[in-house]
């Protein structure tokens, strides 16, 4: 059975999302490891409450490269079993841009979710780019981690409507909805082995 590791930075909404439906037997994955780089951060809480082994690796006062933090990453990560040939990671929150040489090592087993229909709004505040660019429809995005700012190829999109009234927070909230069924979905196919990546495209068996 695959292994999978989640790297957090806060309350870890999306963690517990996948992590409840591993636990309802709705995901054939082993949740090995949850790594956050802030030592408050609330979903380190949440995964030992649901008895899920978690270390910190604090990023805020640490002497090094990116490169370094990565390499203490990954060491974690293998020691847990989530390994190239092994593993899944999945980014929930993980307020920090992963290095190359980590996306390289891990190659199209790194996956992130994105609070837009990607490749529209990309990077920060996604959902007010949405509300300022007029845009009718927005949602969510889980894709492939690349060595780009969420532009990895795409595993599955789900849409929702922009309201006249919206505002950041208003839409934020319901694409958040979506996200908590987005993700424990995308990581399903995964681990069932029904993603395969055709050039900038996924097809889904």
């Amino acid at each position: 059975m695959l292994n999978l590791g989640i790297l957090i930075s806060g309350r870890g909404s999306n963690m517990e999302s996948i992590l409840k439906a591993i636990k309802r037997k709705k995901i054939p994955i082993n949740p090995a490891i949850i790594i956050s780089n802030k030592p408050d951060a609330k979903g380190l809480k949440i995964a030992q409450k649901m008895g899920i082994k978690t270390e910190v690796i604090e990023s805020k006062n640490f002497k090094g490269s990116r490169l370094d933090y990565d390499k203490k990453i990954i060491s974690t990560l293998e020691k847990h079993g989530v390994t190239p040939k092994n593993g899944l990671i999945c980014l929930a929150g993980f307020m920090r841009i992963i290095s190359p040489e980590f996306v390289k090592k891990y190659k199209n087993r790194i996956i992130n979710i994105h609070p837009a229909l990607l490749p529209a709004f990309p990077g920060l505040d996604a959902q007010k780019q949405a509300i300022d660019n007029g845009a009718k429809y927005s949602g969510c995005t889980v894709h492939f981690v690349d060595s780009g700012v969420d532009t990895g190829p795409i595993i599955l999109q789900l849409v929702v409507k922009v309201k006249n009234n919206d505002t950041e927070k208003t839409l934020s909230k319901r694409i958040l909805a979506k996200e908590h069924k987005a993700y424990p979905e995308a990581v399903r196919l995964f681990a069932e082995n029904r993603i395969k990546i055709v050039g900038r495209k996924t097809i889904i068996s």
